[in-house]
């Protein structure tokens, strides 16, 4: 089973159903009203932390939650998501230009989340923090850009963890499925 944290975001129901129409067994849990035990108790196979408004540093039961399966389980954050894996990891998030909404062309390495999928591709952006790409540490590298320099995706070196700041299942994302079942296959 894949468990989805919803860090209360109005966009992971559609994250849901594009996951369950690839096929997985969904269970979603709503951050923070559950705890790391919770999440520990519900026996994820997989793990995406999702999006969700706010910063990195106050969605600690999905920090709690990386912390926890890092290594152990294929885990995949998205938006929120990927700066909850860049912070845990030692990277800086900070404050950026407000792109709710806005359609952004990203360049990608073409291996992983991104493996089959042409490059430039075009995403759906909802988010007003970044990750510093300069402040990456060791462990992680960057996977995506956007046009604007900005990090839209990241793993990590040793562990099955990868993260996009944007919204794969955004109507704005023209390969959000393919995303998404690369995710579920190397899972």
């Amino acid at each position: 089973m894949l468990v989805v944290l919803d860090n209360r975001d109005s966009f992971v129901w559609n994250l849901v159903q594009a996951l369950e129409a690839l096929g997985a067994e969904v269970r979603v849990l709503r951050a923070p009203e559950v705890d790391l035990a919770a999440v520990v108790e519900a026996r994820p196979a997989r793990l995406v932390i999702g999006p969700g408004p706010g910063g990195p540093a106050d969605a600690r039961t999905s920090l709690d939650a990386l912390e926890h399966f890092a290594g152990r389980i294929p885990i995949l954050g998205v938006c929120l998501g990927l700066q909850v894996v860049a912070l845990r990891f030692g990277a800086r998030v900070v404050r950026g230009e407000p792109v709710h909404g806005h359609a952004s062309r990203v360049e990608h390495d073409a291996r992983g989340l991104f493996r089959g999928i042409a490059s430039p591709l075009t995403v759906g952006r909802y988010h007003s923090l970044r990750v510093e790409s300069a402040s990456l540490p060791d462990v992680l590298e960057a996977s995506a850009w956007s046009e604007d320099g900005a990090l839209m995706g990241l793993r990590h070196r040793e562990h099955p963890i990868e993260a996009v700041q944007f919204h794969p299942e955004s109507i704005l994302s023209e390969p959000g499925d393919a995303l998404l079942a690369n995710f579920l296959r190397d899972a």
